[in-house]
Order: structure tokens, then sequence, then C-alpha cells
């Protein structure tokens, strides 16, 4: 394994992104030539308020400069592989309230650039391009006071475009910063599996592993935790977490810290009291052998939907045995009632979003088993991926099926009631994808001796 710490010691790859990123635009249309032009995130007021936004640096920006400043810009003169960083410059009544900022000399060190300069030349710098008449943006991403009139091209599409394809594929210092965002949330779900036992409430799970987020080096979350106690953890993506945990079963949290802006992406359930019931145990055996065999089936070239439709196939094994389910497997497979209780897609790649590019969902596919699958076709080695499969019960889902008699037919409503407490079951781990397997980048713990040993205090 990587030396996580000795990887990231380094500078992030930006220029070797940049050329990875015209090599794709090349292949694409072997003309390409003259300036790519990214502009950062700009600094936002609160509405009818003197204070800033959270800030979150643009994706695309990211990729190409590793630079997390506000208001900053970047060109990359294709011909001449030279890439510019343009960072704010000094403005005396700012340093008052905020201190100095970076320096053009630090943003030099700091940054895989060739060249810095301040935000004030931008303007200057695209007036007398050193390359060939194209340029290269965003839509939407271009400030009103830019203009590219000395280009005789410009092209507002394929640069995001290969961008978005080009982060599939992770280098070294992307999975070490993904790795290092994992180990930083398996802390977390560790400390919330060893509080859950005396909380009251979701809120002080919540503050918990954000707590313990930042106090080792994650400032940031990679998106709102689903701290999900009892039957809200039926709710995909349930946002209160608010709700008392007296009387629940189990909690659901789906939560993982963002590290230099790289995701991790977990997801453990757990009993509340330190013992699944033997309704829940049930479900949470046939969720982990779900993932178990999804995940051992991965490595370079591995057709996702063939993942994901596997994944149903033991849910409709595991559903059946407990009476859940009655009738023939393949009947079930065909008529997709298994979806009722495994409605979302497996899983998606990761990077610097949680939902990450380039995975080409079809969200019109008529397949109500593939429409909610974010990632299609074949994985390629480098790819990060999430597996989550997940049994819920879901009123709102769920009854519609028993109603509509195709579906009602294969579910034993008697047994069903049975384990409505549940709520719902989701384990996620995140997977690198490598030529002839896989890597876990994920260590919280899972298996359920462990689990309720540390619910227990033992």
């Amino acid at each position: 394994m990587a030396d996580v710490k000795a990887i990231l010691a380094g500078k992030y790859p930006a220029k070797a992104h940049a050329r990875r990123v015209v090599e794709w635009m090349r292949a694409k249309n072997p003309g390409v030539s003259g300036v790519l032009y990214l502009e950062g995130q700009k600094t936002r007021m609160i509405e009818d308020n003197d204070e800033t936004q959270p800030f979150r640096q643009r994706r695309f920006f990211y990729y190409l400069t590793g630079c997390a400043l506000p208001d900053s810009y970047f060109t990359y003169d294709i011909d001449n592989d030279k890439s510019t960083l343009f960072v704010p410059p000094i403005e005396p009544e700012s340093v008052i309230w905020s201190g100095l900022p970076l320096s053009v000399d630090e943003a030099l060190s700091l940054y895989d650039v060739d060249q810095v300069l301040t935000t004030d030349q931008v303007a200057s710098a695209l007036a007398h391009p050193h390359s060939s008449s194209a340029v290269w943006a965003i839509a939407n991403q271009v400030s009103d006071h830019i203009t590219f009139l000395e280009f005789n091209e410009k092209d507002f599409s394929l640069l995001k475009l290969a961008i978005e394809e080009c982060r599939v594929v992770k280098d070294e210092y992307e999975v070490a910063l993904t790795r290092h965002a994992n180990d930083i949330s398996t802390i977390a779900h560790t400390a919330v599996l060893k509080a859950v036992k005396h909380a009251k409430n979701e809120r002080e799970l919540e503050a918990l592993f954000i707590a313990k987020s930042i106090s080792h080096g994650a400032r940031e979350q990679a998106y709102h935790s689903i701290v999900a106690s009892g039957t809200a953890a039926a709710t995909l993506h349930y946002l209160k977490n608010s709700e008392p945990l007296t009387g629940k079963l189990n909690l659901l949290l789906d939560a993982g810290a963002e590290y230099d802006c790289y995701a991790s992406d977990i997801t453990r359930t757990f009993p509340i009291n330190g013992r699944f019931s033997p309704e829940s145990r049930a479900i949470y055996d046939i969720v982990l052998q779900m993932q178990n065999v999804c995940t051992n089936m991965l490595k370079e070239g591995v057709i996702w939907d063939a993942v994901h439709l596997t994944a149903h196939e033991i849910a409709i094994e595991g559903l059946l045995k407990l009476g859940i389910l009655q009738g023939d497997k393949e009947d079930i497979l065909k008529t997709r009632t298994s979806v009722a209780f495994f409605p979302h897609g497996l899983g998606h790649y990761l990077g610097m979003d949680t939902h990450d590019t380039g995975g080409h969902p079809n969200y019109e596919d008529k397949d109500s088993m593939f429409k909610y699958l974010r990632v299609r076709g074949p994985l390629p080695a480098g790819a990060i991926i999430t597996v989550e499969p997940g049994i819920y019960f879901c009123r709102f889902i769920i009854e519609p099926y028993l109603t509509d008699p195709v579906h009602a037919a294969y579910i034993n409503f008697d047994v069903l009631n049975k384990f409505w407490e549940v709520g719902g079951v989701r384990i996620e781990d995140n997977i690198l994808i490598t030529k002839d397997g896989y890597e876990n980048l994920t260590t919280a713990i899972k298996d359920v001796t462990e689990m309720e040993e540390l619910i227990n205090g033992s």
C-alpha cells in the first residue's frame, strides 16, 4: 500500500491533469490547440447580509489547479504546455479584516503551475495569447468582464465534457486523498458506534461525526450526513437528523468527510441498544451478502449493470427465505418486484463530488431496476466506485406494490408486517477498481459481532 502521507506531501498533479484533458479533447478533435480557460468560484454574499456564503471551489477549476482559493482564474497554453494561475492581489482594506492573502510566490510554491500572476492581469493575458487563436471554456462559468475578442474560435462545451470523463480514472495522488478522507471518516464512524447506546437524539451523533472529522483535519463534509433512526432509515436521503432515539431499533449512518476537495461516502447500519433484533439481523445479513458478492465481482472491464442485477438476485433469494417474498425467483426478477425493497442503484463514482462525473446514467430508462443506476457500462481501472446495497421498508414505496396484483402476488403481507420497524439497512464502502480486482478503501467496521461489542463497550 502506498504511503499516503508521503504522497500527499507533494503537489496535487494539476499539470498532468491539464495534459490528460487535452489528450482526451484531441481524441475527439485532433485540431485542438489554443488556450484552456477556467474560473474558480466567486466569493458570494448571503442575501441581505454582509457575511459571505460558505465557499465551495468549482471542481473543474480545482482539477486543473489544485487551488481552493476563491476568485481565482486559470489558463493553459496548449501548444506551449504552460499553465498560469491568477490569484487575488492584496487589497489593503481587506487585510484589516482577513489578513494578508496568499502571495504570488507562495502560490507558485504550493500549486503545480508554471506561472502565478494576480487577477488584475487576466484581461491583458487574454488580449495577447501566446498560442493559436482558439479558447476552450465552460458555459456560464465566464465572468461578464472577460472577453475573448482576440480568439477566432470559442468553444464552451468540449472542455467540461473532457474534465468530466478524465475525472473517472484517479491517479495516485487522488487515490491517496480519497483514502485519507476514508480514514478520517472511519474514526468518526467508530466514535458514533461507541456513543449511540447512550445518545438521546440523532443530532448528538451528527455533531459527534462532524467534530471528529474536523479535529482530524477534514473541515468539510462531502455531503449532508444522514443520521436516520428507526423507520426514518427507509428514507434514502433523510435530512432531519433531529429525532429522538428512544424506542428505535437501528441507526443508519451515511456520512463522509471531505479532505482537500475529495469525498468519502460510507454507510453503516447498527442496533441502537447494542443488539440487533432477529428481523434486523436477518435483513442486515442479506445486505452484507449483497455487498460482499458484488464487491468480489469487481475488476477492470466488469459491467456495472450486471453487478447491480446480481445485487437484486441476492436480495430476492434472501427475501424469499424470510418469506417476505413468495413465488418463483425468476418471475419476481422479471416483474421487478424487488425494486420495492431496493429502489436505488448499487453505487456511483466517487471523487471530488460524492456523485462524481462520468457515470453516464440514463434516468429516462423505462426499466425501473436500472432507472436510478448512476453508472452504466464497464468500469475502468483507476475508478473509485461505491458499493452500497440496501433493503428498505418504506410504506410510501411498498404500499403501491401491495395494491398492484402483478406485484402483490409475490409479497406476503403478513410476514412483511413484522419488518416495518427495521426501517432500512444500507452498507456502503468505497472501492478502487484495479486491473485484476479491487481495493477497498473503507475500513469502518461492519462485522456484526465487532459492531455490537463496540456499542456495548466491550
